[in-house]
């Protein structure tokens, strides 16, 4: 998943992923930095992937297919409502991912919000 989401990580996708929001916020922003960066992590995320695997909690809602659902339809909510949070989901559908922020703001916490809707269960 890792690498499907770097593909696009000169928006620093896959940074968020595995749970580097500053570095990922820093990716946004620079493109990556400028590119550079960004090819160099295709060599990082073996380790970044091993060090998530340790942070996050599993359990019965996907990481990964929140991931793809956040990146490919993040202004449309539908990663929320997968989550179980319907009505902030059915908010983003209106207001395009409440104007980008929501969708940057679950960029930089998903993994947790994951983790705990999944501890719930």
């Amino acid at each position: 998943m890792g690498y499907l989401l770097w593909i696009f990580g000169f928006i620093g996708a896959h940074r968020f992923y595995y749970g580097k929001q500053i570095s990922g916020a820093i990716w946004f922003f620079t493109l990556g930095l400028f590119f550079i960066g960004w090819i160099i992590d295709l060599l990082l995320i073996p380790g970044m992937s091993r060090e998530a695997d340790r942070r996050f909690v599993p359990g019965p809602v996907d990481y990964d297919l929140s991931w793809i659902l956040l990146t490919f339809l993040g202004w449309l909510g539908i990663h929320r409502m997968y989550m179980g949070k319907w009505f902030t989901g059915i908010l983003y559908m209106f207001t395009a991912g409440l104007l980008g922020l929501g969708i940057l703001w679950d960029f930089l916490t998903l993994n947790e919000q994951l983790s705990d809707v999944n501890e719930d269960y």
